[in-house]
C-alpha cells in the first residue's frame, strides 16, 4: 500500500489493482489501517475506482471531511482524470464523448444505448490523445459525469477497447487493465486549500508500448 499524503483529515494513496474500494474485509480501508498501524482507524470511502483499476485516491480520516467530500463530489468540485491505453485511436485528437448508459445489474455490465428509459443515464467525457503507435494509443481522459464502467463502455463502443479490459472485448493479454487514475484534485475538508496529486502509470505494459 502507497501512501500519498496523511494528515488528520484525509489520505491520499495508490489503489492496486483487484482490491476493492470499499470498507470490506481486504478492501481499501481495510489496507490503509493496516499501513498506519490502527486497526480501529476511521476510514471512509467517498469515491470508486472499479476493482480492477488502479491509481490514486482519497478517503476521508473523519465523518465530517467524508461529508464535505462527497459534496465537493456532487456539485462538481472534486476532478478526476484517468490515462487509459487502447486498441486503435480515436478518430480527433481530443474530444468529448457523450452516450446514455445502462447498468445491467446481473450481468455487472454497463452497455451504451440509443433511448432514454428506465435507469439509463447520460455520460459525458473528455479526452486528448497523448501518443500512439500502430496498434495503440494512450489516451487522458477527465470525467465529466461518474458512472459505472463509464470509460470502458463508452470507449469499447466505438471498439477502441482497454488493453487488458476482457469484460468490455479486448482481446486475452496477460496484463492489468490498461486504466489509471492519474489525478484528483479537491478542496481540503478542514483548511479548503485546493490539493492537487499526479501521479504516473508504472513502468510496465502496456504503458511502455504506447
Amino acid at each position: 500500500m502507497e501512501l500519498i499524503h496523511i494528515d488528520r483529515d484525509v489520505v491520499v494513496c495508490i489503489k492496486p489493482p483487484r482490491v476493492l474500494s470499499t470498507d470490506e474485509p481486504g478492501g481499501m480501508p481495510d489496507l490503509i489501517r493496516e499501513a498506519l498501524g490502527d486497526p480501529n482507524a476511521n476510514i471512509r470511502t467517498v469515491h470508486r475506482l472499479d476493482r480492477v483499476v488502479s491509481g490514486l485516491m482519497v478517503f476521508a480520516r473523519t465523518n465530517k471531511s467524508a461529508s464535505e467530500l462527497s459534496r465537493q463530489i456532487r456539485e462538481g468540485e472534486f476532478d478526476k482524470e484517468y490515462v487509459a491505453v487502447l486498441h486503435g485511436c480515436p478518430e480527433a485528437e481530443k474530444g468529448t464523448l457523450k452516450d446514455l448508459l445502462l447498468r445491467n445489474k446481473p450481468e455487472r455490465k454497463t452497455y451504451v444505448v440509443q433511448e432514454p428509459g428506465k435507469d439509463v443515464q447520460e455520460a459525458i467525457l473528455n479526452y486528448e490523445v497523448l501518443s500512439r503507435t500502430e496498434d495503440l494509443s494512450k489516451v487522458r481522459i477527465e470525467l465529466v459525469t461518474g458512472r459505472t464502467h463509464q470509460i470502458r463502455a463508452q470507449f469499447s463502443s466505438r471498439n477502441l477497447h482497454l488493453v487488458g479490459d476482457r469484460k468490455y472485448g479486448s482481446t486475452e493479454e496477460d496484463c492489468e487493465i490498461a486504466l489509471w487514475s492519474h489525478k484528483i484534485a479537491f478542496n481540503h475538508p478542514y483548511t479548503k486549500q485546493r490539493m492537487e496529486f499526479t501521479m504516473e502509470p508504472p513502468d510496465i505494459y502496456p504503458w511502455t508500448e504506447a
